[in-house]
């Protein structure tokens, strides 16, 4: 009986905090909207509100379910070897004692059946926080959404975030690559509107809106300013989509100015792709549309490593989703030992970072570094190893450091 009246506490206490929350953002944009219609759009103190009102600390997020301090977290293992990543985060959180329980949904991919993707959707909104592998879209029907954007369009996943840097004893043609790259996520050509105007002729919709762009661009230098960089690139081709592109490339300008200790730049997409294949390290941040985010986060990683061992975060302004960061299944590695499990357990630790949870963060964090620097790796980045052979070392490697910090006994 003391459980249910604690458990009908918390609801209440929640459902009142995430109420005043509403009511707050609700009123802040009231007078905001106020505000610019006497003083006018461009007024400096407008400009201020809107930061407050359009930013938030996303790092520093706490999942909306939390029972008995233990988190809830949706975890959607999607296709490929995402079920056998999701089994090895399972025991790396479980030997690093880490206090999340995850609420497991296998997603539907043959896209007969939404009631999967529903029940995910309503289960993150539950819990504020997911983690995931690539959820396959099989079906090529016009009219039917891929589920992974479904889900960032549905949760208002406006901005991706990729950190990609080099490991010096991963081989790669440049050591000293280190990018923040943070990617429109739900527009653009992902848009996903096209039609046959008349047969044999299609029309693809690339749409880019004024609001999304201002509250990209916001997160995006808040961001900058947050991690210690010194400069962003916007990357666009706004010499040819001048309306599209030139709005995006005109905002960034515009909301950069409320950041002076930020230098801003942008680049056209083509010759952004040259530059990062020969000169990587003249970028530190990176901002860009949705489709270029996708190709040019895919040569970063490539050029740091490969697929195995970057992270990725879908940020919105109430919910985060962690994820590999390149999306591919990897179905040819099924149940063959070879994947390599660092790129999921990396999104783990963005996790545990975002939760709060910064000691398990570190625990786990420190033993993925250290089989990166004695190349306990899978081939893929230059090692040897099995999937199992790195995760028994990166456990092993919790073990004697949790050994060591509650008896004293050197690791």
């Amino acid at each position: 009986m003391r459980r249910r009246k604690r458990w009908y506490l918390d609801s209440a206490l929640w459902k009142c905090s995430a109420y005043f929350e509403m009511a707050m953002i609700a009123t802040n944009s009231m007078l905001l909207r106020s505000f610019k219609a006497v003083c006018g759009v461009q007024a400096p103190v407008a400009n201020h509100i809107n930061s407050i009102t359009a930013s938030r600390p996303y790092g520093t997020q706490r999942s909306l379910a939390k029972y008995g301090g233990r988190h809830r977290v949706t975890m959607l293992p999607g296709a490929g070897i995402g079920p056998e990543m999701m089994g090895h985060l399972r025991e790396v959180f479980r030997y690093a004692g880490a206090p999340v329980d995850f609420e497991e949904i296998i997603v539907d991919t043959s896209g007969s059946d939404e009631t999967s993707m529903r029940a995910a959707i309503t289960s993150i909104r539950r819990n504020g926080v997911a983690i995931k592998g690539n959820i396959e879209s099989r079906s090529n029907q016009p009219g039917t959404m891929s589920h992974n954007v479904e889900l960032r369009n549905e949760l208002d996943l406006f901005a991706y975030v990729l950190h990609c840097r080099s490991h010096p004893t991963v081989p790669t043609r440049h050591s000293d690559i280190d990018i923040i790259i943070v990617r429109q996520n739900t527009e653009g050509e992902y848009a996903m509107q096209e039609h046959e105007s008349v047969p044999g002729v299609i029309e693809s919709l690339k749409v880019i809106t004024l609001s999304n762009c201002e509250r990209l661009a916001r997160f995006t230098f808040s961001h900058a300013v947050e991690q210690g960089r010194q400069k962003v690139t916007a990357i666009h081709k706004a010499n040819i989509m001048k309306l599209s592109d030139g709005l995006f490339l005109d905002t960034m300008k515009q909301v950069s100015k409320d950041f002076p200790t930020i230098e801003f730049s942008g680049m056209i997409v083509d010759n952004c792709c040259m530059q990062m294949v020969s000169r990587p390290e003249q970028f530190d941040v990176m901002v860009m549309p949705n489709l270029y985010g996708t190709v040019v986060s895919n040569v970063a990683c490539g050029l740091a490593g490969g697929a195995g061992l970057m992270s990725g975060i879908n940020y919105g302004h109430k919910y985060a989703v962690f994820e590999p960061g390149t999306r591919n299944t990897g179905s040819a590695m099924i149940g063959l030992n070879r994947a390599n499990p660092l790129a999921m357990l990396n999104a783990g630790c963005d996790l545990l970072r975002h939760l709060g949870l910064h000691q398990h963060e570190h625990l786990i964090r420190q033993a993925l570094e250290r089989a990166i620097q004695e190349r306990i790796v899978t081939s893929d980045v230059g090692g040897n190893q099995g999937t199992s052979s790195v995760v028994e070392f990166i456990v092993d490697d919790i073990k004697e450091n949790t050994r060591a910090a509650r008896w004293g006994v050197a690791a």
